[in-house]
């Protein structure tokens, strides 16, 4: 399955936000150990699919040393991870016609499952599901979920007709499956929005985190 994944599969890590417990900027490009953020995700996503895609607004320049393509929300005003999973969606049925589906990641999770998408797809498959999302501690994480490129005219009129917004308005028109994953030793989906747990992800990473510290 694993390699059924990389080769249908495109990656849509998702920087669209306004890190405001942060301060401010981008989240994925604070200091991480010897990179940043989004090198532990870059890290972490690029083995688990066929391409990667970053959806961020503003100046892409300022991710130009991570040699990825940048696209930005395709609904304006901030709409939330229902505009970067559309602007994904949007993006490979223009670049990647030949990938089915795209599987959206947090760029402020630098240690999220290195099976993840391997383990998202299998679900949805194995179900007939339309979208499958993660799950841990009781919890789901519908930010990182596989979501299939056919639904993008469906989400499209969903934002711009309906104005929908929240993920669960929409996921609840479709089959969804939620697969969970082990929150111990520590919880995979672990955010880095506040400066303290930033300095919790040094520490992780200090005592070779989670699993290999990468």
């Amino acid at each position: 399955m694993a390699e059924q994944a990389r080769s249908s599969v495109l990656g849509v890590l998702l920087a669209g936000g306004r890190a405001r417990r942060m301060g401010g900027g981008d989240k994925c490009l604070r200091p991480l150990g010897s990179g940043t953020i989004l090198t532990h995700v870059i890290a972490r996503a690029r083995p688990q699919t066929d391409g990667l895609l970053l959806n961020a607004n503003g100046d892409p320049a300022r991710f130009a040393a991570f040699g990825l393509p940048v696209a930005a929300d395709v609904v304006e005003g901030f709409a939330g991870p229902l505009a970067g999973v559309l602007s994904g969606m949007a993006w490979a049925r223009a670049h990647r016609p030949d990938l089915p589906w795209i599987a959206t990641i947090a760029t402020d999770t630098p240690f999220f499952p290195r099976d993840l998408v391997a383990r998202l797809l299998a679900a949805a498959l194995r179900a007939g599901a339309d979208l499958a999302c993660a799950a841990s501690g009781g919890r789901a994480h519908p930010v990182f979920g596989l979501w299939p490129v056919r639904l993008a005219e469906d989400l499209r009129r969903a934002m711009l007709e309906e104005e929908i917004r929240k993920v669960d308005l929409w996921t609840a028109r479709h089959r969804l499956v939620e697969v969970s994953f082990a929150a111990d030793p520590i919880d995979p989906f672990f955010n880095t929005n506040r400066p303290e747990d930033l300095a919790e992800a040094e520490r992780l990473l200090g005592a070779a985190g989670p699993d290999d510290g990468a």
